[in-house]
């Protein structure tokens, strides 16, 4: 990449940088929009300005790539905001937790939530909160939705697999029912492969076993 466009590249950042600032010029905590924007144009730049040989005319492209970039990348941290907001509001259950990643959304759902142990069979109240969430899937059209079964390391691997497994199912099953179409929808189950605890304590492994619903914006 040449040095014009890796300027461009550090100059539109730190514009976008610049302005999260308060009146005294102390840093605030950007936005999932604002990230977006940078996180756009940023890409939109490199595109525009890589895009053909002709070096006169890269400045020029890497702009528009910019502009383009960063107004997509807006709209979509502005979208993920909103809808992230709205989910905190619809889910009841304690231990349910929405994270905002700026790029997709992630719902965290505790086994001891969704089910009683050794089963795939999803709660009372575990359900209330999955038709709430295909709900806001319906509002929010343009993503899809990837649910991932995880589990501890108590148990065989191949168990833990298909318990899993078992389990993304049963939730995608009823996001299904509440209504989000079955093509937006693809289920995954890791096992105990995934930890996010250390398996050798009671809480680690509480942890550990949990259904994670990751949604992905489409545009």
């Amino acid at each position: 990449m040449s040095t014009r466009i890796t300027l461009l590249l550090a100059t539109a950042a730190l514009t976008a940088l610049g302005a999260c600032t308060d009146q005294y010029g102390q840093p605030t905590q950007m936005s999932r929009a604002q990230q977006g924007v940078i996180a756009g144009a940023t890409v939109g730049a490199i595109a525009g300005g890589t895009r053909d040989s002709d070096s006169r005319g890269r400045g020029r492209d890497a702009i528009k790539g910019a502009i383009v970039g960063g107004a997509a990348g807006g709209l979509v941290g502005s979208v993920l905001d909103a809808q992230a907001r709205a989910l905190q509001q619809q889910m009841t259950t304690p231990g349910v937790s929405v994270i905002n990643t700026g790029q997709t959304l992630n719902v965290n759902l505790p086994e001891g939530v969704l089910f009683a142990v050794g089963s795939a069979a999803v709660s009372g109240p575990a359900q209330n909160d999955l038709y709430a969430l295909a709900r806001n899937l319906q509002q929010y059209p343009n993503s899809t939705v990837q649910v991932v079964g995880h589990t501890d390391s108590t148990g065989t691997a191949a168990y833990n697999m298909d318990l899993s497994q078992r389990r993304a199912r049963s939730v995608a099953g009823i996001l299904t029912a509440g209504g989000v179409a079955s093509n937006r929808i693809a289920t995954l189950g890791v096992g105990m492969n995934q930890p996010v605890a250390s398996n050798d304590t009671a809480a680690g492994r509480a942890q550990n076993r949990r259904v994670e619903i990751v949604i992905r914006p489409t545009r």
